[in-house]
């Protein structure tokens, strides 16, 4: 006779299971076999539809269900955790983007701060050892590139990087107090097919192929650590291993990407001509961003594989087809 209080075998938690990257760790993790539990809130952030073509792929493929779960929902993860003996949680849930933390400043850290607070309560009375937490290379603001680990977040310009400055402190204190195990993995410009619409690649893509104006903001010549999102998974997932408390940075770690030649390349793949409407520089954008990758490279054995101009021409042959988003 089954016991009541019978749990499934261990499973790997995923939070925010239907977002961009959540959705290809999720889809590597399955490929791999692991048993996992996904969940997202599915949010109106940016059109959910986009949301839904993740899942559904999730699920028709792999058969596992995405569960509707807010991290802001204690009730909820309650009995999340209760129904499920979990050895590890990807925490990727959380508000993304600079000038939308700017007219929301509340929600970000509802969600990426309280929220991760939540998580790592449920962590604590449920006794899950491990926590892998997504983070920003925006902390690095002001800081000497390339951007290294061991230099001081301490001046974040968007409440964006301020909510996830709020994560990664949170999280180093219950590793303290609970040994709680924590890799905080820090992600450098993350792109590739099913991305945010609100990302510049896309938005990019999607104003030149339509002969609409680009807004670019500043000369163009701010440059960015592009690192495709399958190399941002296969990071993420080796972040899983037993570190005690670590911050690792994931990024392209090679010459950044100024934005003028991203523009130069789509224009290229669609045989279009970009249209610019230049604006003011935003005072919460970095100008540039560089990665020191050496400590993914020792302790996580990761490299990205995927250069930029191969990761673009599969943005935009996605785009081609899925122009409904």
């Amino acid at each position: 006779m089954k016991h009541q209080d019978s749990k499934p075998k261990s499973q790997i938690l995923i939070t925010g299971a239907a977002g961009f990257i959540g959705s290809h760790v999720s889809k590597m993790l399955l490929e791999e076999g692991r048993e996992v539990v996904c969940v997202d809130n599915f949010n109106d952030y940016y059109d959910p539809k986009l949301k839904d073509y993740r899942a559904e792929e999730i699920q028709e493929k792999y058969r596992t269900k995405v569960l509707r779960i807010d991290i802001r929902d204690v009730a909820k993860l309650e009995t999340l955790f209760s129904e499920h003996k979990f050895t590890a949680v990807i925490h990727l849930a959380g508000m993304a983007g600079v000038r939308y933390s700017m007219e929301n400043p509340n929600l970000y850290f509802e969600v990426n701060t309280i929220g991760t607070l939540n998580i790592l309560e449920m962590m604590r009375k449920y006794d899950v050892p491990k926590i892998v937490i997504a983070s920003t290379s925006s902390l690095y603001a002001g800081g000497e590139m390339p951007f290294s680990e061991k230099l001081p977040v301490n001046t974040p310009i968007s409440p964006y990087a301020a909510s996830k400055k709020g994560a990664e402190v949170i999280a180093y204190t219950y590793h303290h107090l609970y040994d709680i195990d924590v890799t905080v993995v820090r992600y450098f410009t993350v792109f590739g097919p099913a991305g945010r619409p609100d990302m510049s690649y896309f938005r990019f893509i999607k104003a030149v192929d339509e002969g609409k104006p680009i807004e670019l903001f500043g000369d163009g010549m701010q440059t960015r650590d592009f690192t495709y999102v399958s190399d941002i998974a296969s990071g993420t997932i080796r972040a899983m291993k037993k570190v005690g408390y670590e911050i690792v940075n994931l990024g392209g770690g090679k010459k950044p990407i100024s934005i003028n030649y991203m523009i130069n390349l789509i224009e290229k793949l669609l045989q279009k001509k970009a249209l610019i409407n230049q604006k003011d520089s935003n005072k919460a954008d970095m100008d540039s961003t560089s990665a020191d990758i050496s400590k993914a490279s020792k302790l996580l054995d990761w490299q990205p594989l995927v250069d930029f101009e191969d990761g673009i021409k599969a943005c935009v042959n996605w785009y081609k087809g899925n122009k409904e988003f």
